[in-house]
């Protein structure tokens, strides 16, 4: 099929066009590595601060978390994890300093449960 002149050079830039968006939303999917353990640190109810007793958070490699015994996928876009499991689904904002916050809304108003990575400090960890 002969395409009429100009059209080539369209179609051709058209098709670079579509995969360099593909392939751009791919990456930025996929820029924040929080592979880790997560603790929660405070929670929120109503904007009062109150000790968190959740249990902690695994994200891991594969792209499978565990939470509660419960596991599933998780899926990070932008500046958000988005965890799909068979009874926990849930979505939360990447912020600064390696930190996870879930929001959500319930009788007493919003509510905000803050998690951060676990890192290994320097000093404290013997090796053999």
């Amino acid at each position: 099929m002969k395409l009429p002149a100009g059209w080539a050079k369209m179609a051709v830039r058209g098709g670079l066009g579509a995969s360099l968006l593909f392939c751009g939303a791919t990456a930025k999917a996929q820029s924040a590595n929080v592979t880790g353990e997560y603790e929660c640190t405070e929670t929120r109810v109503a904007g009062k601060p109150l000790p968190c007793k959740s249990a902690p958070l695994s994200l891991k490699s594969d792209g499978r978390f565990e939470l509660q015994g419960r596991e599933g996928q998780y899926l990070v876009t932008g500046n958000w994890v988005e965890l799909n499991g068979a009874v926990l689904k849930s979505r939360a904002k990447i912020e600064a300093g390696h930190k996870i916050v879930f929001r959500f809304y319930n009788k007493k108003g919003l509510c905000e449960m803050i998690y951060e990575r676990r890192v290994a400090e320097l000093g404290k960890i013997r090796l053999g």
